[in-house]
């Protein structure tokens, strides 16, 4: 079923009621990440389920603008997934959106699908803003959405950008960074999920990114660190960028996300071997009797 939730626009969510259906959200995007992975035999399994519950909140809390019956409004915000392998959590929401049926997100990976397994302007699936995968070019191209909106268009469109946290030891996202915090883009908010997990390793241990806060304020950033999952932090979070974007503070944000790879699964969670791995049958059908 599609998810159905009234949050006010002025008003973002924090009552108990909200929060428990932003969780049950979370729960089913999980659950039908889990399912089109293992259906599809192939893609990546950690991300995506240790995001979920910023993308909930992102989607589905009155936070960014959309409408998915007519995908190409002019006055939408707009969400680029620079790491292009987070594909299935941004399926299934998309997909729970409306933008089209929920039964699509079984066929992610097969032949002839329009889920591929990185997000395809030539696959001409609704909702998505531009193809990704290759690591550190999407921020580029958010950035360069979001300078358009602010300086040539001169409108109050936001532009919402996830990436992952080894993906910033691509220099590109630090050009990036440079050319956001240069000409004052506060109508962007750039979402890392720090999980601290990349394929080869831990990203301490890899090629270290820390302190990553203090960079992205050397780039003119301002910077929000939370708990990815925690509901009410995320909430705040989105809502200082709107105050932020509102009283045109002249900085982009960057909303630093420590979160869990795997998270809800309990042989997936904090385990950088779940970084490019579907579950086989067994383990599909454990992930699935832990997400309830």
């Amino acid at each position: 079923m599609e998810f159905n939730i009234e949050f006010s626009k002025e008003n973002y969510p924090n009552t108990p009621k909200q929060i428990e259906e932003l969780a049950r959200i979370a729960l089913n995007t999980r659950q039908d990440i889990i399912k089109s992975l293992f259906l599809a035999k192939s893609g990546h399994s950690g991300g995506p389920l240790g995001i979920s519950d910023v993308m909930s909140v992102l989607f589905f809390a009155g936070i960014m603008k959309y409408d998915s019956q007519n995908p190409n409004w002019k006055e939408r915000d707009r969400f680029v997934l620079s790491c292009g392998h987070y594909a299935p959590v941004l399926y299934t929401v998309l997909a729970r959106a409306g933008y089209f049926p929920t039964e699509e997100l079984l066929t992610l990976r097969k032949l002839g699908s329009r889920l591929q397994g990185h997000p395809g302007l030539d696959s001409e699936l609704p909702g998505i803003e531009t193809s990704s995968g290759s690591l550190g070019q999407g921020i580029s191209i958010a950035v360069g959405m979001a300078m358009s909106d602010k300086l040539l268009e001169k409108n109050d469109r936001t532009v919402f950008c996830l990436t992952g946290d080894g993906e910033i030891q691509e220099g590109s996202c630090w050009e990036a960074a440079m050319s956001a915090g240069n000409f004052k883009l506060d109508n962007l908010c750039w979402i890392v999920d720090n999980n601290n997990c990349q394929i080869d390793g831990r990203v301490e241990d890899v090629m270290s990114i820390y302190p990553l806060g203090d960079k992205f304020q050397t780039f003119k950033f301002e910077v929000i660190e939370i708990d990815g999952h925690n509901f009410n932090d995320i909430i705040a979070a989105f809502n200082q960028f709107k105050q932020n974007q509102k009283n045109r503070s002249g900085k982009p944000t960057v909303i630093i996300c420590k979160t869990k790879m795997g998270r809800g699964v309990s042989f997936m969670e904090d385990n950088y071997q779940w970084h490019g791995n579907p579950p086989n049958e067994k383990e599909a059908i454990q992930a699935l009797s832990e997400l309830i």
